[in-house]
Formats: C-alpha cells, structure tokens, sequence
C-alpha cells in the first residue's frame, strides 16, 4: 500500500556526537551520518530525545540538519524534531524546519501541562497549517504525561493532509489497532520502541523509528524486510536474537547506553550533556557484553 509520505522502514533516532568540552562534534555528526545510512537506515531523526533535544539551542539544530543533509546528499529524509509543548514555539519550530528544508518534522504532543484531547486538536491544527512539510505525530505518554487517542489521531490525519504518521512509544497494543481501523489507509504508524517493532508489524505499522539501529540497523531492516515478504519465522528469531540490545540500551535513560555503545564500536566519543551522565562500569560491562553475545550469536547465524 502506498503511504501518504514514506520516510522507509528503518528511521534511526541519531545520537548528537559531542566533543568532551559538551561542544557539538560536527566532524563527528558527518561521520556517523555515513555510517548509519550505510548500514541499513532509511531516514535520519535529526535532534530528537535521543540526539539531546533538550539541551540543543535552535542554531545548533540548524547546524545539526546542514551537517546531516551535506553527509547523506540525498541518500535518505532527513526529519528534524520540531514539537514543543507551546504552541506557539512548535509553530515557529516548524516554519523553521521548513527554512532549513528538512524532508518532514517529527512533533511531539505537548508536555508537561497535558492537555486534554480537545487541546491536542487544537494544537496540531495550528501547526500542520503553519507547514507544509509532512509532520508525524510523537507520542509517549511516559515522557509527556498525556497520550494522543486514536480518534484524535484518526481526526487530526482526516482533516490535514500533511499530517502523515505517528510515532507510538506505548505498549498498548489495541490502541494500534484501533488507530489502524479508523485512520486513513495511507497513514502511517511506527514503533518508537525497538522491542515493539514486531508485534506492531503484525498490526499494520510501516517501521520503526529507532535507537537499536545504530548498532544493528542491517538486521532490523532485515527483520522488517522478512515480516513483509511473509517470512515470520525468519523475522521473530531476528527480534529474539536482537531483544537483550533493544533492553539494555535502555538500563539507563536514553541515549546513555546507546552514545556508550557507540563509543564502544569506535564511532563517536562517550561525551553528554548534564544532567545525563555516562553508565557506571559496571553497567559498560554489562551493555558491552550484551552487544557482544548479539554480535557472536548474529555471526554463527550467518
């Protein structure tokens, strides 16, 4: 079925490499860029949670989208994260993002103040007017203290063309259901959780925009790739072989394990902004083992 704007299959959530002064490692971003479109990434989420969103200033993000847009040429969407919980400041984010020609924005519900369905409506009304780049709804309750309904999201995508998706990082799996059977046919739903990628496939969803794909994007492309083409066993051994990843990488709020990980590999330097801190050693020790057992077990597979 043809979506009504495809970002792919595999959206990583990209880290935000920084130098050890808490400065923005440019050279760094252009690196990893690369390498994630190489191995296996659709499309890029530039300055998301997981890139640091709180603690980025708007020039940094304009810098963090030129830089990403330079490395892939092309090769993959680039969706900046333009929510607020203000509405008035989510509407100039995505005005701004539109000025930096960002493929699609990624728009989480309002935080903190949790509005009510009524306040969401009228939320996202204002900002899919102010755009015409095509903007995914991002809603996790755990972080915002609200959740977007699925008649709600079914009414937002009816009404605006432009708003094309969703990012659900709720387990409730009827709730997928329920957004499956009222949304426009051509809107797409993705798993904000790497763990939740497959069973939402089985629901009807078209990707995951992920975390996990830093460090095995090839093999979530491939477990998407052999649900699609039928081949279920294929894709659950995957998700079986991948789920100590998709749950330690979360041992620590998010991106601590995964900037770790990272500079486990080699590709970035382990440097994040306060509040967040770096894993203890023994969490390292733990995380590292993990990816390594994946990794062991992956190549006996082959």
């Amino acid at each position: 079925m043809t979506l009504r704007y495809d970002c792919g299959e595999v959206i990583t959530a990209m880290v935000t490499p920084m130098k050890s002064s808490g400065e923005i490692d440019y050279d760094k971003v252009e690196t990893l860029a690369k390498y994630l479109i190489d191995n296996g990434s659709d499309a890029l989420l530039v300055a998301g949670t997981t890139g640091e969103s709180p603690t980025l200033t708007n020039e940094e993000e304009r810098e963090l989208v030129s830089t990403v847009k330079r490395a892939v040429a092309k090769r993959a969407k680039i969706i900046l994260s333009a929510g607020s919980n203000c509405t008035k400041t989510a509407v100039e984010y995505s005005k701004n993002a539109q000025k930096e020609e960002a493929d699609a924005i990624l728009s989480v519900v309002p935080y903190y103040n949790k509005p009510n369905q009524r306040g969401i409506i009228e939320h996202y009304s204002e900002v899919a007017a102010a755009t015409d780049l095509p903007i995914i709804i991002y809603n996790i309750p755990s972080r915002t203290g609200v959740s977007i309904e699925p008649n709600t999201v079914a009414y937002l995508a009816s009404k605006f063309e432009n708003i094309v998706g969703i990012k659900q990082s709720y387990g409730d799996m009827d709730k997928v259901t329920e957004m499956k059977t009222i949304c426009p046919k051509d809107f797409a739903i993705y798993s904000g959780d790497d763990s939740l990628t497959l069973p939402m496939l089985a629901l009807g969803a078209s990707g995951v925009i992920s975390v996990a794909s830093h460090l095995f994007g090839k093999e979530i492309k491939s477990m998407i790739r052999n649900f699609k083409a039928g081949d279920i066993l294929a894709a659950r051994n995957m998700h079986t072989k991948l789920y100590p990843v998709f749950k330690n990488l979360f041992m620590a709020p998010n991106p601590i394990p995964v900037k770790s990980a990272l500079a486990y590999k080699g590709i970035i330097e382990n440097n994040l902004r306060k509040p967040l801190v770096s894993l203890t050693e023994d969490e390292k020790i733990q995380l590292y083992k993990v990816i390594d057992q994946v990794k062991q077990e992956l190549n006996e597979g082959e």
